[in-house]
């Protein structure tokens, strides 16, 4: 069969495959990412790490901590943590980046731990920002990172891909930001999520790194788990320049360094790039694809997203007619901070004045991008307008230091969440746009475009494919994994099923909650009979995006204690999915099955306990029930692993 570019980056950091064996959507693996990296939440990783019995880092240059959520905090307390991760990065020999070197993610990109063609996670959602380099970028939970730490692996299961093809040219003065603004309100009914996307077409000639970059970070907004660029002319451009920059500027002087090539960055060298252009994978003409979108770049104009939801747009010019008042403008994040953003705000408020009674903040991405800003003249065009500025970090963006959103204000933000409460108080309305929109909206004192783009609705179209039909292989079925296993279905048809109606929010930190008392609160929020329905051993079949909202493990841990053997549903929240195998606990996708029980038993009742078997047989991957067999993602090797030693943390314990 043919792969498509992301089913073949995860083939090539893959471990442990047999022979032949070609990865394919779906498919549980054992990965050993290039890099891994975790920023202000190391000092939280590292005591995962120390819990789990490691003592030593498997692949010191490996992981990667950077210093970039709380760095306006100069308490004693934030000092000490943030001196205890660099000492425990030197202790390891692991790269590090204090406060102020910049924002994480942006950071992996100008240091060249973003190399096109790898497999690169972080532990923070954003980490979709790699694809804008043609990196598969995608995110993973803390235990994850203790796990890779200890012994170089994790696991991953290939998602779902969609394939966004980018027709024409943007306008002038249209951006990256107002095409994922787009996107995201235009397909906005979860048509991509926990997919992994694809972005090709004519399109893409015209679209900078900084603007792919944009588009890619925020894929994880529209629901994606990664976003990938191809690897083309676009891109080797950036690499070479930026191998330049590295090579004029001398070392890092992180430890790294130690390994470096003739005095060249270990990183980013001509010899590294000169081997990327005869190996870089390409997708195969006949890959398939789940979805395919289109988008006409000709047909984007600048777009508002928001209050509250980034799937919510409205065209930057309607909402002038609105003559909605600010408060607060910001050009920060690791979305919007590059050397093109603040040169695109500069010129829209060269010569002009921040408007009164508005606070206009900005921070870049990195130290470097505030130094070439400032030797441009951008940054102190930005300064004599009356931007406050901020050091190269995250900040305002997660509600983090000066300048959040007070009682009822408004901002307009170049970020990329507008959550309620996130930047602020609970009652404040955050909108995002671009850079361009970020600072004519500052000057103007309201919602305004500065440009006078006023066309009609955006052009774009999706269509479903059916699912490839390729050449079935048994799975191996490891020593002590059942090949077949049987139980009774117990139906809660519910889509979106939130991790707190599974396992109230009352109970997540009450620390010495046993076992047996996790089990007996189950499903209470969402149906108080559900203890009573259970038997020992049934198949739980939920509906879909099963487990939504927050990451709180016990949503897993306490249907596992009920009994429940695994849980089938027609989607699952990716952060439920690895909260429940990282805990040994299986989760299945099954859409066709949820399909067939809902026309069964329709919504009457919250939980259906249907007193009919089904058999799983896993060396198949197959379910049997009433009669009818529906296709499931084979449960390959990792998983199976992680069932066996009862969750990750013993998985890793029983490496060390």
């Amino acid at each position: 069969m043919s792969q498509n570019l992301i089913e073949k980056i995860a083939q090539k950091f893959a471990v442990g495959l047999e022979r032949d064996n070609e990865v394919h959507s779906g498919d549980f693996l054992s990965i050993s990412p290039a890099h891994v990296m975790t920023h202000d939440n190391t000092g939280a990783v590292m005591n995962k790490f120390k819990a789990i019995g490691a003592r030593k880092v498997a692949k010191p240059r490996q992981p990667v901590y950077t210093l970039d959520h709380n760095v306006q905090d100069t308490s004693e307390t934030n000092l000490k943590k943030y001196a205890g991760i660099e000492a425990f990065a030197n202790e390891m020999g692991v790269d590090f980046y204090p406060a102020g070197r910049g924002i994480g993610h942006q950071i992996m990109c100008e240091e060249g731990y973003a190399w096109p063609g790898t497999m690169v996670v972080a532990s923070d959602s954003h980490s979709n920002m790699y694809g804008g380099l043609g990196v598969l970028g995608t995110p993973i939970v803390r235990t994850d990172a203790a796990a890779i730490w200890a012994t170089g692996r994790t696991w991953w299961q290939v998602p779902p891909v969609a394939r966004v093809e980018l027709t024409g040219k943007l306008l002038p003065g249209v951006t990256g930001k107002d095409v994922i603004i787009t996107l995201a309100g235009l397909f906005n009914k979860d048509e991509v999520l926990n997919h992994a996307i694809e972005f090709v077409g004519d399109g893409l000639a015209s679209l900078s790194i900084d603007q792919r970059l944009t588009i890619a970070n925020m894929t994880t907004e529209w629901g994606a788990l990664a976003g990938v660029f191809p690897i083309d002319r676009v891109t080797f451009d950036w690499i070479e320049k930026r191998a330049m920059t590295v090579e004029a500027r001398g070392l890092s002087g992180v430890k790294s360094d130690v390994d470096a090539v003739d005095g060249a960055s270990p990183r980013l060298n001509f010899g590294r790039i000169s081997e990327l252009k005869q190996t870089a994978p390409y997708a195969d003409p006949d890959a398939y694809y789940a979805k395919e979108l289109t988008l006409d770049l000709t047909s984007v104009e600048p777009y508002v997203s928001g209050p509250d939801h980034v799937k919510v747009m409205t065209a930057a010019k309607t909402m002038e007619s609105q003559d909605l008042k600010i408060h607060k403008a910001y050009l920060v994040s690791c979305v919007n901070s590059r050397v093109e953003d603040l040169a695109e705000a500069a010129r829209v408020i060269k010569g002009k004045k921040v408007a009164d009674g508005v606070e206009f903040y900005v921070a870049a991405a990195s130290s470097e991008v505030q130094a070439e800003s400032e030797a441009r003249g951008d940054w102190q065009t930005l300064v004599d307008a009356g931007a406050k500025t901020l050091p190269p970090g995250c900040g305002p963006c997660i509600g983090l230091g000066v300048g959040l959103l007070g009682e009822d204000e408004v901002g307009i933000s170049a970020t990329n969440r507008n959550f309620k409460g996130r930047m602020g108080a609970k009652s404040a309305k955050a909108y995002l746009a671009s850079p361009a929109v970020v600072a004519a909206s500052a000057v103007a004192g309201k919602i305004v475009s500065p440009y006078g783009y006023s066309k009609a609705n955006p052009v774009g179209d999706i269509k479903s494919n059916p699912k490839a039909k390729g050449e079935s292989k048994a799975v191996t079925i490891l020593d002590g994994f059942p090949a077949q296993l049987t139980g009774n279905i117990l139906f809660c048809h519910q889509d979106n099923l939130n991790t707190d109606g599974i396992y109230p929010g009352k109970y997540t930190y009450i620390d010495d909650f046993t076992p047996e008392q996790q089990a007996g609160v189950v499903m209470e929020n969402y149906d108080a009979e559900f203890v009573n329905l259970v038997e020992k051993g049934d198949f739980l079949v939920g509906g879909f995006n099963f487990g939504t909202g927050s990451s709180r493990e016990q949503a897993a841990t306490s249907l596992k204690y009920r009994g429940i053997s695994l849980v089938l549903a027609g989607s699952f929240s990716e952060t439920y999915k690895r909260n429940a195998i990282n805990n040994g606990f299986m989760v299945l996708e099954a859409p066709e099955l949820v399909s067939d029980l809902l026309e069964s038993y329709g919504r009457d009742k919250l939980t259906v306990a249907t007193g009919i078997k089904a058999t799983i047989d896993f060396q198949k991957a197959s379910l049997e029930f009433n009669g009818k067999h529906y296709s499931l993602s084979p449960v390959g090797a990792a998983a199976q692993e992680l069932v066996l030693t009862d969750g990750l943390e013993n998985w890793v314990k029983a490496r060390l």
